[in-house]
C-alpha cells in the first residue's frame, strides 16, 4: 500500500470526511489507516465487531470500510448496523477472500463495492469516492478461468454452512477432492 502518492484530487472530498474502518488485521488497519489520513479523512479505527458498533453508534460516519471476516464475528453486522443508523454511508467490503457470496450479501446491505485483500489505499479511496450509480471500471486484471471456479466452489461451501459433505453432493464432487481443493490457496 503506497503512501506517498496522493494522486486524487483533496477537493473530491465532501464537507464530511469521517471514515471508520473495522479490520482485525492490526499491521494492515495502521496502514491503511495513516494512508487515508494523508488522503484528507477523519479515520477511526476498529478491530471487531463489537469496536465497529460502538463507534457507529457514537457517531455514524459519512464513509466506513469494513473486512468480511473478523476475530469476533462478520462485516456484514457492521454494514447492517451502519445502513441502520446512517443509511446514506458510502461502504467499502475488503475481503481477504475473494468471496463473491458474501460480497453480494454485503452490496445488498448496502455497500458500494468491494476489493479483495491486499487493498490498495488509492483503491479504496477511489471506490469511497466513486460517483453515485458509477458503472466500475472493468478489471485490470480479471480472474482466470481457475480463479472463477474457485470463487464458485467458494460460494456453494458458504452457502452449504461449510459443510464438505453437503457441499461436494451439491458440486456432484468427490468429498475427497473437493478437501484438497479447500485446502489450498486460492489460484490467481
Amino acid at each position: 500500500m503506497e503512501t506517498e502518492d496522493l494522486s486524487f484530487r483533496q477537493d473530491e472530498l465532501p464537507e464530511d470526511r469521517s471514515l471508520i474502518i473495522v479490520d482485525d488485521d492490526r499491521p494492515f488497519l495502521q496502514r491503511l489507516a495513516r494512508a487515508m489520513e494523508l488522503r484528507g479523512f477523519e479515520v477511526r479505527s476498529a478491530h471487531s465487531v463489537a469496536e465497529g458498533i460502538d463507534l457507529i453508534r457514537a457517531q455514524a460516519p459519512a464513509f466506513a470500510v469494513v473486512d468480511m471476516r473478523l476475530e469476533d464475528g462478520n462485516g456484514l453486522d457492521v454494514i447492517a448496523e451502519l445502513t441502520r443508523v446512517r443509511p446514506d454511508t458510502r461502504i467499502v467490503v475488503l475481503t481477504g477472500y475473494g468471496n463473491i457470496a458474501t460480497a453480494v450479501s454485503a452490496v445488498k446491505l448496502g455497500a458500494v463495492d468491494y476489493l479483495a485483500k491486499p487493498a490498495d489505499a488509492d483503491d479504496v479511496t477511489d471506490a469511497l469516492l466513486a460517483p453515485h450509480n458509477a458503472k466500475a471500471a472493468p478489471p485490470e486484471n480479471p480472474m482466470s478461468a481457475d480463479r472463477v471456479r474457485w470463487e464458485h466452489i467458494q460460494r456453494v461451501y458458504e452457502l452449504c454452512n461449510r459443510n464438505v459433505s453437503e457441499t461436494a453432493r451439491r458440486l456432484n464432487m468427490h468429498r475427497r477432492t473437493l478437501q484438497r481443493i479447500l485446502a489450498k490457496r486460492a489460484p490467481k
